[in-house]
């Protein structure tokens, strides 16, 4: 029973906002206040820089991973290794250490599902990577391997509890770009390396 516990533990790592803390340890504005107001790397690398960016996007990739990978270690059962996931993930999405207020979850959720599984990781990756190089729209490639996340899972794993978190993962990142999803239909998303008109 005492494994149970790694399903809090989990919530409390994922509840460390990566963007808030570096953002606080460089000196830089509150995420959270400036720019699209998101707690997480793409906002960083917008007021911060690509340095800021990508010590924020280690960091919510590794909460994910290091629940998953510490209940791997431990012989958890999969159904409760698929609790632990989504409890860190929630973690990022309502930290309890931040007034509950997350980010949009995709770097964590990877973080997830590649601990889980890195063939799963691999092929999120290479979606991702895909969608950038024809779209150009960052949130699009990001929603793309979200709704693909459930179906390689069952694919490359089999594992039905994880599968079942995938999809509700999946749920809620689509949720969380709801913003996105109406500029992206308006034409009026940002793309890649695309610089902002001043006001």
């Amino acid at each position: 029973m005492w494994q149970w516990a790694l399903v809090p533990l989990a919530y409390l790592m994922g509840s460390v906002s990566s963007a808030v803390v570096v953002c606080r340890a460089m000196g830089l504005p509150d995420p959270r206040a400036e720019g699209s107001k998101n707690p997480g790397a793409t906002n960083v690398l917008r007021i911060g820089g690509k340095k800021a960016a990508a010590i924020t996007l280690f960091g919510d990739v590794l909460k994910g991973v290091l629940p998953v990978v510490l209940g791997k270690a431990l012989g958890v059962e999969p159904m409760l290794l698929a609790m632990i996931g989504l409890a860190a993930f929630l973690g990022h999405l309502f930290p309890v250490f931040f007034g509950f207020q997350g980010g949009k979850g995709v770097a964590t959720a990877v973080g997830v599902l590649a601990a889980f599984s890195w063939q799963v990781g691999l092929a999120l990756l290479g979606t991702w990577l895909a969608m950038a190089a024809i779209s150009r729209i960052s949130s699009l490639s990001a929603l793309t391997a979200s709704v693909l996340a459930p179906f390689y899972v069952w694919w490359l794993s089999g594992d039905m509890a994880m599968t079942a978190t995938a999809g509700l993962l999946s749920v809620l990142l689509v949720w969380r770009h709801k913003g996105n999803i109406q500029r992206i239909l308006s034409g009026t998303e940002s793309r890649i390396g695309q610089k902002k008109k001043a006001a």
